[in-house]
């Protein structure tokens, strides 16, 4: 009984995790699944302050033309790291994306499971 149980958790333990994994396709005409990753920027002082509407929209643009989706970016006090979370299908992708907005990449990172604190 008590290997059982063991087992069972060591079954079960990893869907605790899984909590965001991305879908997978099953059909032939279904969009590629999506990832989503964490992108680290450095930016000389002063670079975000002209971050407007307007510059929003074409950076979502260029992101929709490669399959990549911003979900939301977090900054330092001084405004010259951002962390970014974002969807796409793959890491090539995201880099296509900062590419064409002419952002800086210092790292990506694949973050494809989400822990809550509850």
């Amino acid at each position: 009984m008590k290997v059982s149980v063991a087992l069972a958790c060591l079954l079960l333990a990893p869907c605790a995790f899984a909590g965001d994994a991305p879908a997978t396709a099953t059909t032939s005409d279904a969009k590629p699944s999506m990832h989503r990753y964490l992108v680290e920027r450095t930016f000389p002082a002063g670079a975000l302050k002209g971050l407007d509407a307007a510059t929003k929209k074409k950076v979502n643009a260029n992101n929709a033309s490669v399959g990549v989706r911003w979900i939301e970016s977090y900054a330092n006090a001084d405004e010259t790291k951002t962390f970014c979370v974002y969807e796409g299908p793959n890491e090539n992708a995201v880099r296509k994306a900062a590419e064409l907005n002419k952002l800086p990449v210092d790292s990506i990172t694949e973050v494809p499971v989400t822990l809550t604190p509850k």
